[in-house]
């Protein structure tokens, strides 16, 4: 661990989704001078998303990847400070605050924006990791409709499961539900719409053996945990519906959280229960998770932000 001196910013954004680079946009035009650390993947979940057909503005859509080149390249053109490392630790105890980087370089900060997203739960297999883009996802409202007509798997029994199970009945002609246990852990009401619709079909008792196909997705094999018989399900694409993490970890025992780790911000900002700590992005949002939302967010906490700096006489 180096003792380099600590450094002092005005405005501190950590992440580079949406949210993030969004908020490095707007504080800069401000003239908070803001510095911004990508983390640990660079642009977010975008970068592992292939076409975004549904960001207003791309009329003819564009790659995930590329989306969030324009969008960094935008918030260095307005003069952000973009730096790539991780923050490990937060000290929030006083101000200005404390945030390390790369468990060594400690930045104080008057204002710190959290955009650190979540990350989709996997399900840790080979091929889902090597299809991830071909046709397997971890959401179907922004990749379902690529799939319009054809059949489809889905992975998974809570409620945001079942929704998109929904959601991909509307679009697909056929959705292969996959649950592991007898039943689900959706809401009544929800597990009863599955069930209800006819162009499902639940698979109890059952686990994903492997993605199937070469340079996309064709099939899946399951496998039924009380028999152990296989079965292979022709499928153009493979959702993974089960459940996301917010990236919030180093800001437990500082920031108020729900039981699923998500920063809680007081409804209409981004304003945390520590004054001059903001959250915007899909780390306080676990309902819409889209990177219009995300976009939408990061400009409110760097609007927020700019109050406060204000209101402190550091603005």
């Amino acid at each position: 661990m180096s003792n380099s001196a600590t450094e002092k910013v005005n405005c501190l954004i950590i992440g580079s989704g949406p949210a993030g680079y969004t908020a490095a946009i707007y504080a800069s035009r401000a003239g908070l001078n803001p510095v911004l650390y990508q983390g640990i993947q660079p642009g977010g979940q975008l970068t592992i998303t292939t076409e975004v057909e549904n960001y207003p503005g791309y009329p003819d859509g564009i790659q995930g990847p590329d989306m969030m080149v324009n969008f960094e390249n935008q918030a260095k053109r307005m003069g952000t400070d973009i730096r790539y490392g991780l923050a490990t630790k937060v000290d929030f105890s006083s101000q200005p605050y404390k945030v390390q980087v790369d468990e060594d370089k400690w930045i104080e900060a008057n204002a710190v924006i959290i955009s650190t997203g979540a990350s989709a739960k996997w399900l840790g297999l080979e091929s889902e990791q090597r299809l991830n883009g071909y046709g397997v996802s971890a959401c179907a409202v922004c990749d379902g409709f690529f799939f319009k007509g054809k059949d489809v798997a889905i992975v998974g029994a809570g409620d945001t499961a079942a929704e998109e199970a929904l959601y991909l009945s509307k679009i697909c002609s056929h959705v292969q539900m996959i649950v592991r246990k007898g039943e689900m852990r959706a809401s009544k009401i929800m597990q009863q719409r599955v069930l209800d619709t006819k162009n499902i079909t639940v698979h109890w008792h059952s686990e994903t053996d492997e993605v199937i196909g070469d340079k996309k997705v064709e099939a899946v094999r399951i496998k039924n945990n009380q028999t152990g018989e296989k079965k292979d399900l022709q499928v153009s694409a493979f959702f993974v519906a089960i459940g996301h993490q917010p990236n919030s970890d180093i800001f437990k025992g500082w920031l108020d959280m729900d039981e699923s780790g998500y920063i809680k911000t007081i409804p209409g900002s981004c304003k945390t229960n520590i004054e001059g700590v903001f959250a915007s992005g899909d780390v306080q949002d676990k309902i819409y998770r889209q990177a219009v939302t995300a976009a939408g967010s990061g400009c409110m906490a760097a609007l927020d932000a700019e109050r406060y700096l204000s209101e402190k006489g550091l603005h």
